[in-house]
């Protein structure tokens, strides 16, 4: 059984309801969001933005399952480049109640394989805040490498956040030791806030 699918309208009330429910949970990592983003109505107009531009081949927006089907998160191939770059940017989030069970991981899987597969890209971006040890966990997990580090990289929570970069590419070596992180990015952490 896949852990994503391509996401549908039918989707809205399911993915409001966990934003709703995981608002607090959420809200260090995301930027300030109207009410209505809230809502089925906001989410059915997010969707409906998501396939036009899926249509348009610049994103690949999914849905993540659990064991039983049910949307449990997002996992989005989000500005997908062709000609010479051949990348995209990886986005997730999974319900702050299912968080930590390995849905993250497994769509993080799904999406580099659809990527480097039937899409043909060369290349997966991924950025986390630096306090985000979880989220990095997911990408050193499926073999990313931290390729940077970028201060002042996001609005988000009402202040600009440094951001971890990562990626992977088509001809990475996938052997369990892909990434140098966490440790880089926590030297960074240490020497920046020391004074």
């Amino acid at each position: 059984m896949p852990f994503t699918r391509l996401i549908h309208r039918d989707d809205a009330a399911a993915i409001a309801e966990i934003l709703k429910r995981s608002r607090e949970f959420m809200a260090p990592t995301e930027p300030a969001r109207d009410e209505s983003f809230y809502t089925v109505e906001g989410q059915l107009q997010i969707i409906g933005v998501a396939l036009t531009e899926h249509q348009a081949g610049i994103r690949l927006p999914h849905v993540i399952l659990d064991d039983d089907g049910g949307v449990v998160g997002r996992a989005t191939l989000n500005e997908i480049v062709r000609g010479p770059l051949q990348s995209a940017s990886l986005g997730y989030y999974v319900d702050g109640r299912r968080n930590g069970r390995g849905f993250a991981s497994r769509a993080t899987a799904e999406m580099v394989s659809i990527a480097f597969g039937e899409l043909g890209l060369h290349r997966v971006q991924a950025g986390t805040q630096l306090e985000n040890l979880a989220s990095q966990r997911v990408l050193v997990k499926n073999s990313f490498r931290q390729y940077g580090y970028a201060p002042g990289y996001l609005l988000l929570a009402g202040e600009w956040r440094d951001e971890v970069l990562f990626q992977r590419l088509a001809t990475d070596r996938v052997d369990g030791q892909a990434a140098d992180y966490p440790t880089t990015a926590i030297n960074h952490r240490e020497a920046t806030h020391r004074f």
